[in-house]
């Protein structure tokens, strides 16, 4: 083998140590997929070293128990969701159109708008004896994402003279929302990502047709 292609295959093979961080989430991201497919009860730790490709022991050192790794990996997508619509918030600039549609749009980001973050979630929502889990996790981070909303339904109501109470136009694009998110994990045949963000435009494009339309917002 000439040096070239030994350093293309070393290059190719992936480094033997990784900083704890990586690993871990790693690990993190292994559980999620796991839990798409085997679902919240059946996941174990051996599954999730078989996807990772890691040893059992491995997962034991950075999460010590299964119910360590689920309440970290629960945490991280409640994480990364927050920042995924903040970010889209902070950046859509001032008028409300926008930064409601920005909310909307961040939930089909492609980053995290995945088979199996999707599954993950459902897992998570659907497994009653992880709510109280849900709730330390991600009932803040709930509560923060429906007063932004709720903000934004006021400004529009005051904006475009709509007759709607604004904390249940800001409830039922929620629950469109999330109603899309399932549909995805139920449906015998699921539409595709631009149907589903479609769908939620219809929704608010009936809650404030001054400022949506069937295709989203209106410029």
């Amino acid at each position: 083998m000439d040096q070239s292609a030994a350093s293309t295959e070393a290059a190719q093979k992936p480094p033997r140590k990784l900083s704890r961080e990586t690993r871990r989430q790693q690990l993190i991201d292994a559980t999620i997929e796991t839990i798409a497919v085997r679902g919240y009860a059946r996941t174990t730790l051996t599954d999730v070293a078989s996807q990772a490709g890691l040893s059992h022991g491995l997962v034991n050192f950075h999460f010590q128990s299964k119910e360590k790794l689920l309440s970290e990996t629960l945490l991280f997508l409640a994480e990364e969701y927050r920042d995924n619509w903040t970010q889209a918030l902070a950046d859509a600039g001032p008028a409300p159109a926008h930064r409601l549609d920005a909310m909307l749009r961040a939930d089909f980001n492609p980053s995290i708008y995945t088979q199996a973050k999707l599954s993950a979630w459902c897992a998570f929502w659907g497994e009653a004896q992880c709510r109280p889990l849900y709730q330390d996790h991600c009932g803040a981070n709930d509560a923060a994402y429906q007063a932004a909303m709720e903000e934004l339904c006021v400004e529009l109501k005051a904006e475009g003279g709509y007759p709607y109470d604004p904390i249940r136009a800001a409830r039922v694009l929620r629950v469109t929302t999330e109603g899309v998110w399932l549909d995805m994990m139920t449906v015998s045949t699921p539409y595709d990502q631009e149907e589903a963000l479609g769908t939620v435009h219809a929704c608010a494009a009936a809650l404030f047709p001054k400022h949506f339309g069937p295709d989203g917002l209106i410029v």
